[in-house]
């Protein structure tokens, strides 16, 4: 685990819907019956809370994510708060790019330094987020070094939602679906916590995830069928009257089978993220396009996002920031 000073990028959630329902959601955006999204209110305690934060992190990312944050109702009023903030350069912004919104083009582009098209209803492999580690690793003692070396809280990112702040994106998730414990205050500085910090926290969810697992995944989104979730039986019991895919049946109980691909180190040159499509930048350009946006590669390794027509010459980038990451995680491993 790391200090929420070391992620690479802190994320806040503006709201939990979206317009895809996927298995095995992060942010389990198909299975709210009320969706979870900040007020106003809400918003500008969360980014007045973060007063310092880049001062001692400058190349940190502050990210907007959902859900989709676009389709947020008082989107423009957020960006319009946060340019008052947060450097254009160390703001991001995930989403699918939903249609209907094109003429916030120029917003975006005003407001975020990197986008990052997260559609995922192209085929992308989710981990089976509600099979809980508990119910497939017998021994608690076994339980707690995998969950230290899970590539979600080493990898992803602490959040930001309308529990409070978490040292994981999935676990301010869970805590909002399950109506769990709130996420720590808002106080000047917390974002100096270390992982020493997080016990509490990982008690109450990290034993509900399944992510720490190399436990098989599924796809995302499966044309002409249903987006159904993995779950495992006390998860399934904890979420009835809670999760809409619970009570309507789309969810699948969990077999424990573990993917022996995942579990092999020699796996795509040694442990190497498998392809991912929705990553590609000819995708990524293509639905940056429907809003009139071009992508252009800075030089953090971000897509920056520019308005059709303004676009300047590209500054030179060693490469994405994904592939830049990926090397990153690899040297780190043969290290140790």
């Amino acid at each position: 685990m790391r200090p929420i000073l070391a992620a690479d990028t802190l994320q806040i959630e503006w709201t939990a819907k979206c317009v895809l329902s996927c298995s095995d959601c992060t942010h389990f955006s198909g299975s709210y019956y009320k969706h979870p999204e900040l007020t106003f209110d809400q918003f500008k305690k969360i980014i007045d809370s973060l007063d310092g934060y880049l001062d001692m992190n400058p190349n940190g990312m502050i990210g907007a994510i959902g859900g989709d944050p676009v389709i947020h109702g008082e989107f423009e009023r957020f960006c319009e708060y946060a340019r008052t903030k947060i450097p254009r350069a160390n703001h991001g912004l995930w989403s699918t790019f939903p249609k209907g919104k094109e003429h916030l083009a120029p917003v975006i582009c005003e407001t975020f330094g990197a986008v990052l098209i997260n559609d995922h209803s192209i085929p992308v492999m989710h981990a089976p987020i509600l099979v809980a580690i508990e119910e497939v690793v017998p021994n608690e003692e076994d339980i707690w070094p995998i969950v230290d070396a899970c590539w979600l809280g080493n990898h992803w990112s602490p959040v930001i939602n309308t529990k409070g702040a978490f040292f994981c994106e999935v676990a301010g998730s869970m805590s909002q679906l399950m109506q769990g414990s709130d996420g720590w205050d808002l106080k000047p500085g917390w974002w100096k916590k270390i992982p020493k910090d997080y016990t509490a926290q990982m008690e109450e969810f990290c034993r509900k995830c399944g992510c720490a697992l190399p436990l098989q995944r599924r796809q995302s989104h499966t044309p002409g069928g249903k987006d159904i979730d993995d779950i495992s039986p006390k998860n399934l019991e904890r979420l009835k009257g809670l999760s809409r895919k619970v009570d309507k049946g789309l969810v699948q109980i969990s077999d424990f089978k573990m993917d022996q691909q995942l579990m092999d180190s020699n796996r795509f040159g040694g442990g190497k993220y498998p392809p991912q499509e929705y990553k590609r930048e000819e995708y990524r350009k293509g639905i940056a396009a429907r809003y009139g946006i071009e992508l252009v590669l800075n030089a953090r390794g971000y897509w920056e996002p520019r308005l059709a027509g303004t676009v300047q010459p590209e500054v030179p980038a060693a490469k994405p920031l994904f592939s830049i990451l990926q090397e990153r995680y690899e040297q780190r491993a043969a290290n140790e």
